[in-house]
C-alpha cells in the first residue's frame, strides 16, 4: 500500500538552470515512512555520479543530453544542495558521467568519445580542458548516448547501442557492453545482444554486473518487455536482435537463431517503460527489506496507446535471483499526461536516494524517517 505525501521543496529559482517544468511533488506516492523533496534544479538531468564526500558535504556530477553540458551539484552536511556549476559544455549528448576516486577524475561520454576531466573537484570554477580517452566509438546518435561506470575490476564499462530500432548490426561494433582500461586501452566486449542499456550496476558482495535493456518498438502495446539482465561473467549474449524477453522470437530475425541460444532476462519489466538508470541500494537509511535490492528509473513509454512507466520501480532479489517487480515511487504520470520523467537513481552517503528527471529539469531526494 502506497501513501501520498505532501512535501515542501526548495524554491525553483534557487537552482534554476534555464526554463524548467513545474515540479509537482505533492503528487508523488511512496511507501509509508518515505518522503521526497527537491534536491536541485539541473537542466535535462540524466546520469549522476557521486564525487568525494565527507562530513561537510560533497558533489554530485550530472550529465545531460539536449543541453550538451555536465554540471556539478555541491551539497552540504545536511544534504542540501548549495550550488550548481557547469563544468563542461558544447558536448554531443554528454549523458554519461563516471567519477574515478583514485585520481579525482571525471569521465564523460559524448557519443563516439570518452573524455576525462582531471582533478575536477579542485577546479569546478575553472574546469580543465578535457583529455580524450578514446574517440573510436561509433558516431551514430541513434542509441548513441551512453551511461558509463567503473566496475569493481577498475575497468570503465561503456555500452554501444544498436543504431536502429531493429536491425542486425555488426556485432563487433554495436549492441554490446564494452570495457576498457581507464586510459582507453585494452578495449574488449563484455556482453553482446544488448539493444540499448542506459543503466547498470554491480551487485554488492558478488561484484556481478546487472543492467537494464530497452526492448524494441513496433510490436504492439504489450510486447516486448524491457529487461533487467544479470551478467556474472564476460561473453554472454542477451538475444538482440533475434530474441526479446528470453522467449519472443523477433518476427524479422528470429528464424536465424532460437531463443534457447541466449541468456534470458533476470526479470521482465513493463513493455516500453524505458527502463534507464538502475542501482543496488547500498545505504542504511532505508529499512532492511530494501538493502541490496534494485531501484530502476523508468523514463516512460512512447510506443504505446496508453502510457506506462514514469516511475521508480523496485526489483527484489533473493539469493541472486529476482523474485518480484513493483512500483516504489509513482505520480509523475497523471492519466495520459506526464509532468516529469525519471532517468537515473543514485544512493548518497547518508542512504537517501537521488532521482534525476530530464523533463522537469530536476533532481529529487527520497529519504526515510519511519
Amino acid at each position: 500500500m502506497h501513501a501520498r505525501f505532501v512535501v515542501a521543496f526548495l524554491a525553483a529559482a534557487l537552482f534554476s538552470m534555464g526554463t524548467a517544468a513545474q515540479v509537482q511533488l505533492d503528487r508523488i506516492k511512496l511507501p509509508p515512512g518515505f518522503s521526497i523533496e527537491l534536491f536541485a534544479r539541473v537542466d535535462n538531468a540524466r546520469q549522476m555520479a557521486l564525487g568525494r564526500s565527507d562530513a561537510n558535504g560533497g558533489i554530485v556530477f550530472v550529465g545531460s543530453m539536449r543541453a550538451g553540458k555536465v554540471h556539478a551539484v555541491r551539497f552540504d552536511a545536511a544534504y542540501k544542495a548549495s550550488a550548481v556549476t557547469t563544468v563542461a559544455s558544447g558536448l554531443q549528448l554528454p549523458v554519461g558521467v563516471a567519477y574515478r576516486d583514485r585520481d579525482g577524475a571525471l569521465y564523460v561520454s559524448a557519443v563516439n568519445r570518452i573524455l576525462r576531466y582531471d582533478i575536477i573537484e579542485q577546479r569546478l570554477d575553472q574546469p580543465p580542458a578535457p583529455v580524450v580517452v578514446t574517440d573510436r566509438l561509433p558516431t551514430e546518435t541513434h542509441h548513441g548516448w551512453k551511461f558509463i561506470a567503473f566496475g569493481p575490476d577498475g575497468k570503465l564499462y561503456v555500452p554501444v547501442g544498436a543504431p536502429c530500432n531493429i536491425c542486425e548490426p555488426d556485432p563487433q561494433r554495436y549492441a554490446n557492453i564494452l570495457r576498457m582500461n581507464p586510459d582507453g586501452s585494452n578495449v574488449e566486449t563484455f556482453a553482446r545482444g544488448v539493444r540499448n542499456t542506459v543503466g547498470f550496476d554491480w551487485q554488492p558482495h558478488s561484484g556481478e554486473l546487472w543492467f537494464t535493456d530497452n526492448g524494441r518498438d513496433m510490436l504492439g502495446d504489450g510486447l516486448p518487455p524491457d529487461e533487467l539482465n544479470h551478467a556474472p561473467r564476460a561473453g554472454m549474449h542477451f538475444g538482440y536482435p533475434y530474441c526479446h524477453g528470453g522467449d519472443l522470437p523477433d518476427p524479422e530475425f528470429g528464424a536465424k537463431r532460437g531463443c534457447a541460444d541466449f541468456t534470458a532476462p533476470a526479470q521482465k519489466l513493463g513493455p516500453h517503460v524505458a527502463s534507464l538508470g538502475m542501482r543496488f541500494y547500498t545505504g542504511a537509511m532505508f529499512p532492511p527489506a530494501y538493502r541490496n535490492q534494485v531501484f530502476i528509473a523508468e523514463h516512460g513509454s512512447w510506443n504505446r496507446s496508453k502510457k506506462i512507466g514514469y516511475q521508480v520501480s523496485l526489483v527484489r532479489l533473493q539469493g541472486g535471483k529476482a523474485v518480484s517487480y513493483e512500483p516504489f515511487a509513482t505520480g509523475w504520470l497523471q492519466g495520459e499526461s506526464a509532468w516529469g520523467r525519471p532517468v537515473d537513481v543514485l544512493v548518497l552517503p547518508d542512504g537517501s536516494l537521488l532521482v534525476s528527471d530530464d523533463s522537469a529539469g530536476a533532481i529529487y531526494r527520497i529519504s526515510y524517517r519511519g
